[in-house]
């Protein structure tokens, strides 16, 4: 827990120091490192690998549902722009099919502790589509009992109809996408979104007995200013939700060609942004929450701010959870499982993925088998991203002497305290975690690095 309430200011120089490019690290190793040769026969070996730990380890399940009726320029996801949701039939269709190609992988393994559906917009589905792919999912696998079981939403266009359908099917947490409640931020982001429709879903939501409710933000985007952001931050306030997650923006235009639609000049520079950022930690903990890895909050009674307490806090392509199995199995485009010690991501156009799905083969476009070492730096860089402490044991002092040696500027800049084998991201380090988890990046030591977005 943090020894103030509040993230003390970092120094201009500290600022200009460690505003570099860097991964956020929802996984590691990082996507660029992952290898086209890893395709639908190594696939199929990681979830014969799975399929052995028997019929009792649960599973994580999530579903990629690509389609939104508009784009938002600022979007980094992987989505298919549509107002015909007859594509969203042709779509569940080879879900569906790709679904019944795993299960008969994982042999007697179909119990499920998390399930999730992101995108895109699932909510595109209308009512009988969402019931469709609901029932296909489960005549093959079977969520627990206490499973968490999660959907992405758009509050502009999800209605109450489709709301009470995924909480008859069993959804018991739903994230809605926010991002900015100012008017002129709305626009420049083709992100239309009023208040008053967000508290309408988010009353239904808590009518219906949802027992979590995520609000999703982003800072860092054109036109955000301290006062229009704090507008926003006070209108959360009262609608207060079970969890908020506050994302940096990551401007890439270079590789999303639509961010280019927004003015960069009216971007907020490193110090305002930042600014942004501790403007949201300070209203949220004054308001009660509590701060949950580098970038989310939680009411004190929920099962994540609970386990951060206990240093048991889990991540995964999904975000953080305490319900994440050892197996993540993913459906539909650019969907990426983390099955059998591999990740493996499926292709992204839909034509190329209906016809790998058709022909019987997985779809499989890229993925990486990790190494021992690879293992035991993403649990080092899982600690340090979710529980802000890691103990690297007596082995790990000494197999990673240079990388401690790394880090010594970092300890002189207060933002990682150490004694012994145990390691400890301070609060000012907090806003920093990202490139304290760098150190420990073996990839990163090579001539070339792929391109990110910055970490401050």
């Amino acid at each position: 827990m943090l020894s103030s309430p509040h993230i003390p200011t970092p120094t201009e120089e500290l600022m200009r120091r460690y505003d570099v490019a860097g991964p956020r690290y929802t996984s590691y190793p990082t996507v660029p490192e992952w290898k086209q040769d890893f395709g639908t026969e190594r696939y199929a070996e990681r979830l014969d690998v799975a399929a052995s730990a028997g019929a009792d380890e649960p599973l994580s399940l999530y579903v990629h549902l690509p389609f939104c009726r508009s784009l938002c320029w600022y979007c980094g996801c992987n989505v298919v722009v549509s107002r015909d949701r007859r594509a969203a039939d042709v779509y569940i269709d080879h879900v569906l099919l790709e679904l019944e190609q795993v299960v008969a992988r994982l042999g007697r393994r179909r119990k499920l502790s998390q399930v999730h559906w992101g995108g895109g917009t699932p909510t595109f589905l209308n009512e009988r589509q969402l019931e469709r792919l609901w029932s296909g999912i489960t005549r093959h696998l079977s969520p627990l009992p206490d499973a968490e079981v999660a959907v992405e939403v758009h509050p502009a266009i999800t209605t109450p109809g489709q709301l009470t359908l995924l909480r008859e099917l069993g959804f018991n947490r739903v994230s809605m996408g926010l991002q900015d409640f100012d008017p002129k931020v709305q626009e420049v982001t083709n992100r239309h979104q009023p208040f008053a429709q967000t508290r309408e879903l988010l009353d239904h939501a808590r009518s219906l007995g949802f027992s979590g409710v995520n609000f999703d933000l982003i800072y860092g985007l054109p036109y955000q200013n301290p006062e229009g952001w704090a507008s926003t931050l006070h209108q959360i306030l009262e609608l207060r939700p079970d969890r908020l997650a506050v994302y940096s923006f990551a401007f890439i235009p270079d590789v999303l060609k639509h961010q280019k639609r927004m003015p960069a000049e009216a971007l907020p520079d490193a110090r305002t942004k930042q600014g942004l950022f501790r403007a949201a930690w300070a209203a949220f903990v004054d308001a009660g929450y509590l701060p949950i890895g580098m970038d989310h909050f939680a009411v004190p009674e929920d099962e994540l701010a609970l386990a951060q307490q206990r240093r048991a806090l889990g991540r995964n392509f999904q975000g953080y959870t305490v319900k994440a199995a050892q197996d993540v199995v993913a459906l539909g485009s650019t969907g990426i499982s983390d099955v059998g010690g591999a990740y493996a991501q499926n292709v992204r156009a839909l034509p190329y993925y209906y016809e790998r799905v058709c022909e019987g083969r997985f779809a499989t476009e890229r993925g990486i088998q990790l190494t021992e070492d690879d293992r035991r730096r993403r649990a080092i860089i899982t600690q340090l991203m979710c529980n802000f402490w890691v103990d690297l044991g007596e082995d790990g002092t000494r197999d990673f002497a240079l990388e401690l040696e790394r880090l010594r500027p970092l300890e002189d800049d207060g933002l990682v305290r150490r004694e012994g084998s145990q390691l400890e991201v301070t609060p000012l380090g907090r806003l920093f975690v990202r490139n304290v988890a760098m150190v420990f990046d073996a990839y990163l030591r090579r001539a070339e690095r792929p391109r990110f977005s910055r970490t401050v």
